[in-house]
């Protein structure tokens, strides 16, 4: 027989716990609604009332208070639907030096308190926490916090990079730029458009001629087509009259023609190449690929030979998942009928 007063402890406690989970769930949806509304002020008054009637936050609540503090901080906070408003009859409203300066005392704060409470930090913490590290153009703090997430095994995104190499180009420090570029390299992370825009303008206001070489290159490779701004910045290399005067004034022709065929053609990559002022000015390409300017056919681009073979192991790969036997006959005929070819082809003495 079961004790009445058991059953009425045991059904306290899941009235207890029913009720701790609904107040949790509450403040996630309170913080959820000014996260959508852009309400900084009223997230922390949910954060400063949680904290007084000793409602425990999780990693969830944390990290809304955290890009909320960091966006304020930025100053770029708004709603999310702003870019849904009619221009002219509702704008987004600035936000005042006394909220910036007070989510950025703030967002420190609740970034201590979350270790503290020993929440379990994710990207998006200390993405957040970078922010602020931005917000107080502090470069140093903003990659402190991207290499920790190394030691909290959690593996960075590009976004992770963008407050500390945004700072430091900012101070044009361009070592420390290029530090945090390797950094993102050995990651594994691949920058994008904005990320090289920073590092070339950092590079030709430093007059970095090898670094603005090999970021012309890759931005050849993965961006192909560049922004107005990115455009500006290149522009502004080239009407620098000591690029004039940075090629060399022999080279051997038909190893610059070797290495263009080697690349796929339309670059060589064996550095600049002659001298004096270059010209620079609007082109555009007719339906036939001929340059306005230069008169000049453009080339077709094939693929490299590093790309070529990555392409061919990862399609190699992808048919062994889904048709393994299949691709190995396709590969024995493939191999049988190019040894035929070359047996018809080539005279045997």
């Amino acid at each position: 027989m079961v004790n009445e007063q058991t059953v009425n402890a045991n059904e306290g406690k899941k009235m207890k716990k029913k009720k701790t989970h609904s107040v949790e769930g509450l403040l996630r949806f309170g913080l959820d609604m000014c996260s959508k509304r852009g309400d900084i002020m009223e997230a922390l008054n949910l954060y400063d009332k949680a904290k007084t009637e000793g409602i425990k936050l999780n990693q969830h609540h944390y990290n809304v208070l955290l890009y909320l503090s960091s966006s304020a901080a930025m100053g770029v906070l708004k709603p999310a639907n702003a870019s849904k408003l009619v221009e002219g009859l509702e704008d987004v409203p600035e936000i005042s030096d006394e909220v910036r300066n007070l989510a950025l005392r703030r967002g420190f704060e609740i970034y201590e308190q979350m270790n503290l409470d020993k929440i379990a930090p994710n990207e998006a913490t200390f993405t957040a926490a970078a922010r602020l590290a931005l917000a107080k153009e502090d470069g140093v703090l903003a990659f402190e916090l991207v290499k920790k997430m190394a030691e909290c095994n959690i593996p960075p995104r590009l976004r992770s990079y963008g407050p500390a190499l945004s700072a430091f180009c900012k101070e044009n420090d361009a070592d420390m730029a290029y530090e945090v570029d390797d950094h993102m390299t050995m990651s594994g992370v691949q920058a994008e458009e904005e990320e090289l825009r920073l590092l070339l303008k950092v590079s030709v206001e430093g007059f970095r001629e090898e670094k603005v070489y090999s970021l012309l290159h890759r931005l050849r490779s993965s961006v192909r087509q560049v922004s107005r701004a990115t455009a500006e910045i290149i522009e502004q290399w080239f009407k620098n009259e000591g690029a004039g005067k940075l090629g060399v004034g022999v080279w051997d022709r038909e190893k610059i023609r070797d290495a263009a065929v080697a690349g796929g053609g339309g670059w060589h990559g064996q550095g600049w190449l002659g001298q004096g002022n270059w010209r620079v000015e609007n082109a555009a390409i007719d339906k036939m690929g001929v340059c306005s300017g230069c008169k000049e056919k453009l080339v077709t681009i094939d693929i490299d030979p590093l790309e070529t073979e990555n392409f061919a192991t990862s399609v190699a790969a992808l048919a062994c998942e889904r048709e393994a036997k299949s691709f190995e006959r396709f590969q024995v005929w493939l191999l049988v009928g190019l040894y035929c070819v070359l047996f018809v082809c080539i005279p045997i003495f």
